[in-house]
């Protein structure tokens, strides 16, 4: 059995680390309510206007001769990876790039010469890509993702859009975790680029979107002005709001995940330090135990 001095030791090393933890715990809870209410309000914004801009495409779309809408068959694929700057956020990441691996995987199964080019925004996704030898085609490092702002989502739209056009890519899909609740977030592959691309392995929420759009009024409409002059100004506009609910999404995912990591750790720690504190009474107890068998020992070899 450890000493008592050891045990005072680590019973003041895990008090120290539990006081670190639920301080991190506190302050990851108050940036998860500063960036909970706009996800939340965003997110119902956003897909309202994907499932416009989808229904209007597939309605004059094909007819327009716009390159957002090509669908020729892809053969390098680009990624928009979503992840955190830093780690202490319990499986956020690793859950994210698990599934990212498995899908590229399955795609890969399916179509092997499909190449893949990512976009990272988070330090931690862009460590995971380089170690494992794929392309980066940018890293986004500046402004911070707990900085983000409509500056930063369309600088990052320009930048896929631009490589979408050039044919660096043949399409383009997001990859981040979707806020569903405190403790739920899920890995989200969204589709990104061409408008009505469909090649891609999809998810359920992106199945719940067409059928949503699919039920639109099939009616006929005037268009004012001509198809170019209106997708010229609405698609850039929708580009830059897919991008920024996602980085939206992926925040409030992330702080959600640290805060239930480092309640989790201090939980641990209280349940450790109660413990020990048993141990130490323990072996406090037996200290003193010897000691008076010791006197009384002692005492009766006198008498």
């Amino acid at each position: 059995m450890a000493n008592l001095k050891e045990l005072r030791g680590r019973i003041k090393s895990v008090g120290s680390i539990s006081q670190i933890t639920r301080a991190m715990e506190m302050l990851a809870t108050m940036k998860l309510r500063k960036v909970q209410a706009k996800a939340l309000t965003f997110f119902p914004y956003a897909q309202e206007m994907r499932t416009r801009m989808e229904s209007l495409a597939a309605k004059v779309g094909a007819e327009s001769g716009l390159p957002w809408f090509r669908t020729d068959p892809p053969k390098t694929t680009g990624v928009l990876l979503i992840t955190s700057d830093r780690g202490l956020c319990g499986s956020y990441n690793t859950n994210l790039l698990k599934a990212l691996r498995d899908l590229q995987a399955e795609v890969l199964e399916k179509d092997p010469a499909r190449q893949f080019k990512f976009w990272c925004y988070g330090r931690k996704g862009y460590i995971w890509l380089t170690r494992r030898g794929f392309t980066v085609e940018r890293f986004f490092v500046e402004p911070p993702l707990d900085k983000l702002d409509f500056a930063a989502a369309r600088m990052i739209a320009k930048a896929l859009a631009d490589a979408f056009l050039d044919r660096t890519v043949d399409n383009v899909r997001i990859y981040y975790s979707q806020f569903k609740s405190m403790i739920r977030f899920e890995p989200t592959n969204e589709r990104y680029l061409p408008v009505m691309n469909r090649d891609f392995v999809t998810v359920a929420q992106n199945a719940e979107q067409q059928a949503a759009a699919d039920q639109l009024p099939d009616t006929d409409f005037l268009m004012e002005p001509d198809a170019t002059t209106l997708f010229g100004a609405l698609i850039p506009r929708y580009l830059e709001t897919m991008v920024y609910g996602a980085m939206l999404q992926g925040l409030a995912s992330e702080h959600a995940s640290r805060r239930m990591a480092m309640k989790s750790a201090t939980d641990a720690a209280v349940r450790m330090i109660k413990g020990l504190k048993k141990v130490y009474n323990r072996a406090r107890q037996e200290n003193i135990t010897k000691e008076l068998l010791d006197i009384i020992g002692g005492a009766s070899a006198v008498s």
